[in-house]
């Protein structure tokens, strides 16, 4: 047995790298193991230890393996150099795709892994205030301390250094920190919040700009605190101000709604005052709220019965839909049909429609021409869109809401819905007590492992049928 000592991601690569070279499986290794026990990091020549494993054979890893090792080695899960050990050694051996094998145990836990680190660098680029310190030599210095979940500094600060590039500042956590003087990124020890400076004068301007951007319509005092965690305000110096904005919430949004103050620029401005979908279909092809009507054929609306008992919702037309202003006849279309015949469900008997209403592309160039590729529409175009989907629910009433993808689920179940952890669940939501979100059968074409496309097509009949009776 080997017990191995690692603290940052260098060094469990180094050690890696010379356990692969010696053959040596997972279950000869202790990472972080038994303190008694000799460690290849833990003595006076650990620098030359892991100069030494840095000689070891090198040997090709997949690229998208290194970079998911680099963001789960943020993680603060004692188990993490034992996992990626683990994956790592069964790509070398005999399992050379197994990071697209999502339902794989060793995967899947990465992948959480990946989106707890992944969250915690965004909400670190969302939540830090910097505080003005004095003059110090005519030299003006910013710092902010925050209270990440894990190691995320190195992974967080270079976007500081790039969005701050003009300012020397400092940030500290807990456990380590980074600071920047407008041309070297340096990093070193944490410090405790009680070692930070008190608020400034910056603070009370940053105030009165969130104050000026609250939206009343939009409060959801559970999301925003889901968003926002409770444990981030003390360092947030506009939470001071949420309790009296949400008790002014109520007579804002009366004042919104008689002048129209920030609605105009969603589809809302466009819903007809007859809302049966005979009426929003006509009304949706003159949608302005957003860009894309300018390079769409058309507006492609939802189609099927108006008492239809099941309503699936996708993200966006692709390119044959565009051109023929149906919805789901394209590639993925097909393999609907296919799928809804297994799960015993008629199309004839299902409303189809979308989160968007028009086609999102970009144009490549090939050999036969130019090809209009799907790219994804941003959370602005959702929004904006977002109306007329509502309307079509709200007109139909169906008993059961399938999601196909993220997007679609997103819409309905909020921005914190995880497709691969929360499909096959059916749910009640404002528009139906059975809402449940499954793959979308565009996923499942570009899944380039055949036993993961069989998989998840399968999953999608599983799905279908829940709701389907």
């Amino acid at each position: 047995m080997q017990f191995i000592e690692a603290e940052t991601f260098d060094q469990w690569r180094a050690a890696a790298r010379a356990l692969i070279a010696s053959t040596t499986p997972p279950d000869q290794v202790s990472w972080n193991g038994d303190a008694n026990q000799p460690s290849l990091f833990s003595s006076d020549d650990e620098d030359r230890n892991l100069a030494e494993r840095e000689k070891a054979p090198a040997f090709t890893v997949p690229k998208n393996f290194i970079e998911l090792a680099k963001i789960v080695a943020c993680h603060k899960d004692p188990q993490r150099w034992e996992l990626l050990y683990r994956t790592l050694w069964r790509i070398k051996h005999g399992e050379p795709h197994l990071l697209v094998v999502e339902t794989d145990d060793d995967v899947h836990r990465l992948g959480q892994m990946r989106k707890a680190v992944s969250r915690d660098v965004h909400k670190m680029k969302a939540f830090v205030r910097f505080r003005r310190l004095e003059h110090n030599d005519d030299i003006e210095a910013y710092v902010a301390w925050h209270r990440p979940d894990h190691r995320i500094v190195r992974l967080a600060a270079p976007f500081f250094a790039r969005r701050f590039k003009a300012m020397n500042w400092a940030i500290f956590t807990p456990e380590e920190s980074a600071s920047w003087d407008q041309t070297t990124l340096t990093y070193g020890d944490g410090v405790p919040s009680s070692e930070t400076p008190d608020a400034d004068v910056l603070e009370d301007l940053w105030k009165a700009y969130y104050a000026s951007i609250f939206n009343p319509a939009r409060v959801k005092v559970a999301t925003m605190k889901r968003e926002m965690p409770v444990r981030h305000w003390p360092t947030l110096p506009e939470t001071e101000l949420i309790p009296e904005l949400l008790r002014q919430a109520s007579s804002r949004v009366e004042t919104m709604i008689e002048t129209h103050e920030g609605f105009a620029s969603t589809a809302t401005s466009f819903l007809p005052t007859d809302r049966s979908l005979h009426s929003l279909a006509n009304a949706a092809e003159c949608c302005r709220a957003c860009d894309l009507h300018q390079h769409a054929t058309q507006t492609v609306f939802g189609r099927g019965p108006i008492d239809a008992k099941v309503v699936l919702v996708g993200e966006q037309p692709g390119d044959q839909e565009d051109i023929a202003g149906e919805p789901f006849i394209g590639p993925a279309g097909r393999l609907l049909n296919i799928v809804l015949e297994e799960s015993g469900i008629a199309r004839s008997d299902i409303y189809l429609t979308n989160v968007v209403k028009h086609f999102k592309f970009t144009q490549q160039e090939t050999s036969r021409g130019k090809r209009r590729l799907h790219k994804k529409p941003d959370s602005r175009e959702i929004f904006a869109c977002r109306p007329w989907l509502e309307a079509e629910l709200q007109s139909i009433k169906p008993q059961a809401i399938v999601c196909l993808g993220a997007t679609s689920a997103q819409a309905l179940f909020g921005r914190d819905f995880r497709i691969t952890q929360q499909r096959g669940l059916v749910t009640a939501t404002e528009w139906s007590k059975r809402t449940i979100a499954t793959w979308h059968p565009a996923a499942v074409l570009r899944m380039p492992d055949e036993t993961r496309r069989q998989q998840m097509r399968n999953q999608m009949v599983n799905d279908l049928q829940l709701v389907g009776g």
